[in-house]
């Protein structure tokens, strides 16, 4: 026995708009557009806080590899966009991730997807935030744990209100961090120690006193999950599928866009870093600030550093709108007992899920106070789990109904899915052993409360479903796609 989706049905372009029915799952409404929605996606990204919190723990491990590891990770995140582009245009939902896998590889597969994207929403928000207490530094001293969590509890009260206010909030904190970033490039550059042949040199400061070590490929292959990590903001674009006008062209179009913009705003300034850091000792440190304080004078360090904790505030306040949203999605979807489902429903004044909302925030407030390396590797392994499982789904995009579904179809298919998943498989075998068992054990126990919960109770629980589309935008009538119990 085999969980499908039943395929999208459709009628004709002159039907007449669907009226609500008592009982029909709830809507978010479409209130953005492709800028807003970049705006959004860019800042869950979060280019300047990514640069300046998540970087320097590749430099640790990889010295001069740093670029050349977050480039293959990029070049890696443009056959995932293009995976995430189609199907999240077929399958708009603010489900994300297990809507798409769900519809095309079935409901066990959506429900895996769903908790390794749960992992990722739910750890990287406080990883971010963790790194506020270090740009603050220059106007007060904080311990980073109490500072991640206060982040927490500020982006939390921030995702309470309209997404139309956090889209221009948002907004000008990007354009700060934005400005950060190019500050850190430019004098990089102008300060250059080394030249570009640097970047290819693959060494690393040793243990020892002026000690240089060769960073290996099975360490670039390793880096590659954190890598792949650094960028992996664009997929909000398909959280807010919802909630952005036109989807079946904005969705891939934000994604696209999102991907290359943040590529650029990470990777010059992470060659500029490898080219002006004056020892390789200092580039293995990591300590960004430094060197810009060395490269300038403590004022312009001082503004870096509050431009990136802002930054950090609006990743903050992003990634808690996302990640409430997939929540919100779980529960219409019926993912829990009825009470639960009922209250991560619940729509505010403001037209947020609100009880969704607290419960991304405050468990997210806790998280800060666990250990970072475990964070980090479980994220890492988990990014790429899902993308793989994505990936899979996109290789199974086009057949039945789904092949002349209204959609963006990625160039290059199947090639692109095929590679991608033969690639990302053996990046995941390559992850240390400690983080592969937490995340394992997590999977593990999802898949004890699918046997045990979902599947005996498959007609009334997790009924993957996507809102009907806007009449006036696609001229299809759109269905719920509704899970059904299919034999294969």
């Amino acid at each position: 026995m085999t969980d499908t989706l039943r395929p999208l049905q459709t009628a004709a372009e002159d039907s007449p708009a669907p009226t609500a029915v008592p009982g029909d799952p709830q809507k978010l409404k479409r209130s953005i557009g492709v800028v807003g929605g970049t705006l959004l996606t860019l800042s869950c990204v979060t280019p300047a806080s990514t640069l300046f919190v998540v970087v320097p723990d590749l430099f640790s491990s990889l010295g001069t590899a740093t670029a050349l590891t977050i480039a293959i990770g990029s070049l890696l995140c443009v056959g995932v966009a293009f995976c995430y582009s189609e199907l999240g245009t077929l399958i708009p939902s603010a489900g994300g991730e297990y809507a798409m896998v769900s519809t095309m590889a079935g409901r066990l597969a959506g429900w895996l997807v769903f908790v390794l994207s749960l992992l990722v929403v739910m750890i990287v928000p406080p990883v971010i935030a963790m790194g506020t207490a270090d740009y603050l530094a220059p106007v007060i001293h904080l311990d980073p744990s109490y500072a991640g969590a206060g982040v927490m509890i500020l982006a939390t009260l921030a995702g309470l209100l309209d997404l139309r206010a956090n889209a221009w909030i948002t907004g000008v904190f990007l354009v700060l961090e934005v400005i950060a970033a190019g500050v850190v490039a430019v004098l990089g550059f102008t300060h250059a120690e080394r030249g570009a042949g640097s970047l290819t040199d693959l060494s690393v400061a040793g243990s020892g006193p002026g000690g240089v070590d060769t960073v290996t490929a099975m360490l670039i292959v390793s880096g590659l999950a954190i890598a792949l990590f650094v960028t992996q903001g664009f997929s909000t674009a398909v959280y807010l599928s919802e909630e952005l006008e036109n989807p079946r062209r904005n969705v891939a179009r934000t994604v696209l866009a999102t991907l290359a913009i943040s590529t650029v705003i990470i990777l010059v300034p992470v060659v500029a870093i490898t080219m002006g850091a004056d020892s390789l000792t200092a580039l293995t440190e990591g300590d960004i600030s430094a060197m810009v304080t060395a490269w300038s004078n403590s004022a312009v360090g001082t503004f870096v550093s509050l431009c990136v904790a802002l930054a950090i505030i609006n990743a903050g306040i992003v990634m808690v709108i996302q990640n409430s949203r997939v929540l919100f999605a779980s529960a219409r979807d019926k993912a829990w007992p009825s009470p639960v489902n009922k209250a991560l429903a619940k729509l505010g004044a403001s037209g947020a899920p609100w009880v969704a909302t607290l419960l991304v925030g405050v468990p997210g407030a806790l998280l800060c106070f666990v250990n970072l390396d475990t964070l980090y590797g479980v994220t890492g392994v988990s990014v790429t789990g899902m993308y793989l499982l994505v990936a899979v789904a996109a290789l199974l995009a086009r057949r039945g109904a789904h092949r002349h579904g209204s959609a963006w179809r990625m160039p290059l298919w199947p090639a692109v899915p095929v590679v991608l998943i033969a690639v990302l498989a053996y990046v995941l075998s390559q992850q240390e052993a400690k983080f592969l068992l937490w995340t394992g054990g997590i999977v593990l126990a999802a898949t004890l409360y699918w046997a045990c919960y979902l599947r005996p109770h498959r007609e009334t629980r997790w009924l993957v479903s996507v809102p009907e589309e806007d009449h006036a935008e696609t001229g299809l009538l759109g269905q719920a796609v509704t899970a059904r119990a299919e034999s294969v």
